[in-house]
């Protein structure tokens, strides 16, 4: 190899290297946009959607709602209750689980159709993966649904994600599992969802 083809090789790689530096200076320089638009579209939920009522004009499962509020191109908005978890009815990956229908059918009866007030976690996010907004739903009698799922036993404590009542709703589900209310009553822990299996609670006898 020539003296001057080395040469020549050596200054493309000097270059690839600069430009990739400069690639890399650019990519980093255009996440804060992004983080200030992620905060401005946090802050716009709160405006929007904290201690507002609204009317809920649909029932998706135990733990979901939709409100008759416009969210961009959806006609209503969906609220994922913040904090718990109910049994799935209608994920096409796990089919209906035990106690799942039963907790679709409580929240209907205790929701549908009504007024309900939907509280933000203002020190947390305000949406969960999916896009859903994750909120705490005040029903007409003043008692939040999230927690009543969980006291009846209709709910597990979702503890896989930190908000302001984390402990509160470990306790709520702690006191229903200990009284056998709802899906404690029967369930087995193939029943349980995986992410709670995979925590291997003591929670429950082997059946």
């Amino acid at each position: 190899m020539s003296r001057r083809l080395r040469a020549g090789i050596a200054a493309l790689c000097v270059a690839a290297a600069v430009l990739l530096v400069r690639l890399d200076h650019n990519s980093r320089g255009q996440r804060q946009p992004q983080g200030r638009s992620q905060e401005q579209a946090r802050a716009s939920d709160i405006a929007r959607y904290h201690a507002k009522t609204f009317t809920v004009v649909n029932v998706v499962d135990g733990d979901t709602i939709d409100v008759d509020a416009p969210d961009g191109e959806y006609e209503h908005t969906r609220i994922r209750l913040w904090g718990v978890d109910t049994p799935e009815t209608k994920n096409p990956k796990v089919g209906v689980m035990y106690f799942g229908p039963e907790a679709a059918e409580f929240t209907k009866e205790v929701a549908l159709g009504q007024k309900v007030r939907v509280y933000l976690d203002e020190g947390n996010r305000t949406r969960c993966y999916y896009g859903r907004v994750l909120g705490y739903v005040q029903l007409a009698d003043n008692r939040f649904l999230n927690e009543v799922l969980l006291a009846d036993g209709f709910a597990y404590a979702d503890v896989r994600f930190r908000h302001s009542l984390y402990n509160k709703y470990k306790q709520l589900e702690s006191a229903a599992r200990g009284q056998k209310k709802g899906l404690w009553a029967e369930v087995r822990r193939e029943q349980l969802p995986e992410w709670l299996q995979e925590k291997k609670p003591t929670l429950l006898l082997e059946k």
